[in-house]
């Protein structure tokens, strides 16, 4: 089975950092592209990020320059580093199997709430 665990969220203050982990399994992880989306309260899902499996790196306008999209194949681990994080980055932001908005299977989510 196709596994996504994404860890990582927490309350940061408004210019603070965190990184995102995604652990994955079920699948061999390099061969794949993977992506990154958040969902606020209330509000739709918004694609975040994608990394393809040779390490094209595509980014949402609202995130580009903050955030950084990798992966580590041995650790079968996708993060997002996020920096400069505002109040509208709050959302629970979920792991996915696919490129963009062409997703297969995709985490649980982990909550980042930036508040002061």
């Amino acid at each position: 089975d196709v596994q996504l665990q994404a860890s990582g969220g927490g309350l940061v203050q408004p210019g603070g950092s965190l990184r995102l982990s995604c652990t994955a399994s079920g699948f061999t992880f390099g061969h794949y592209a993977m992506t990154w989306f958040r969902q606020a309260p209330g509000k739709g899902r918004e694609w975040v990020s994608s990394i393809s499996a040779g390490g094209s790196l595509s980014y949402a306008d609202s995130v580009k320059g903050r955030f950084t999209i990798s992966r580590d194949n041995n650790k079968n681990t996708l993060y997002l580093q996020m920096n400069r994080l505002k109040p509208e980055d709050t959302a629970v932001y979920v792991c996915a199997r696919g490129w963009e908005t062409e997703w297969q299977y995709r985490g649980q989510g982990t909550l980042v709430t930036v508040s002061s």
